[in-house]
């Protein structure tokens, strides 16, 4: 979520001083993400706890910060301290007196700021079927758009007052409890479109139209299982080798995939070797080695001759 803090509130406020009209922003409190927070003295311990159940709404001037209003209304019943019966007892008559007083109301007079997200806001408090003057110290902790793309402002502010000023008196004379209590005002506001409505941030849209890619799925030649020869046809001499066609590839839908299919590898044709020719002239006489004649045998081959 793309935030700006508001410390950069002076950069707002000059930005839309600027212009010949006031920018005015209505902010409805969100009573899911806002609390007022208490703190009070037990014995001489502090016990706290919490408001949970807060609306109204926040009219804030970026133009002139001393011209924005706050209105909030937080109900008694939504009492939370985390044990039951001590809230009980504070929503009875001797405390809160929640029957006849189930709200407690807030109605700014002034704002009076001291720096760009933060100053002094005036108000009056009705509590306990009382209204007096009250000051807090507030703090603007944000402006941003939320995930559900509206915008939201974030605000804290700080009192104190003396329960015994609404005419809660129980034990105030040095008792168990004391009579300051500490409030801290966790508020988030949702920004309003001027028909009242949660502002909508609009946002422009680029259509990206899917680009698809098509391309012919090559078909690729697949080597022969290992340990398996590729069978071989002989064909008679003269007779030319006989082209296979290709290996024939398929595909079958399968989850929504194409799964190749191979075919048998293919026959591979070779022709027979012719043989050799026998050629019709008469053989060479070879020498065929033998053993070494002796001079003996040399003389009687003479000797038979010239008896011949």
């Amino acid at each position: 979520m793309k935030q700006y803090a508001l410390a950069p509130l002076a950069a707002l406020i000059l930005a839309f001083s600027g212009n010949g009209h006031a920018d005015v922003d209505t902010y409805k409190i969100d009573n899911s993400h806002s609390f007022v927070n208490w703190e009070v003295r037990h014995v001489v311990a502090h016990t706290s706890g919490t408001f949970h159940d807060v609306i109204g709404k926040i009219v804030f001037d970026t133009a002139n910060v001393a011209k924005s209003s706050v209105e909030a209304s937080i109900s008694v019943y939504s009492l939370n301290s985390s044990h039951l019966r001590r809230d009980l007892h504070v929503l009875t008559e001797e405390f809160l007196d929640a029957h006849d007083y189930p709200d407690i109301k807030f109605a700014s007079t002034s704002f009076s700021p001291v720096s760009s997200e933060r100053g002094l806001l005036t108000g009056q408090l009705t509590l306990h079927g009382v209204t007096r003057p009250v000051n807090l110290e507030y703090q603007i902790l944000g402006v941003g758009n939320d995930p559900w793309g509206g915008v939201r402002a974030g605000f804290r502010a700080t009192t104190r007052i003396n329960r015994a000023d609404f005419g809660i008196t129980k034990f105030s004379n040095n008792g168990p409890i004391g009579n300051e209590v500490d409030i801290t005002l966790l508020i988030e506001g949702i920004k309003l479109g001027p028909d009242g409505h949660p502002f909508v941030v609009k946002k422009a849209a680029v259509e990206e139209k899917p680009r698809v890619i098509s391309y012919p799925m090559p078909a690729l030649a697949q080597p022969a299982p290992i340990g398996q020869s590729i069978p071989v046809i002989q064909v008679a001499p003269g007779v030319p080798p006989v082209a296979q066609p290709a290996p024939v590839v398929q595909y079958v839908p399968s989850a929504g995939q194409a799964v190749p299919v191979m075919q048998p590898a293919p026959l591979l044709v070779r022709p027979v070797p012719e043989p050799l020719s026998v050629s019709t002239a008469p053989p060479v006489a070879q020498t065929v080695p033998g053993n070494k004649e002796s001079i003996e045998d040399q003389l009687k081959k003479k000797l038979n001759g010239l008896l011949k």
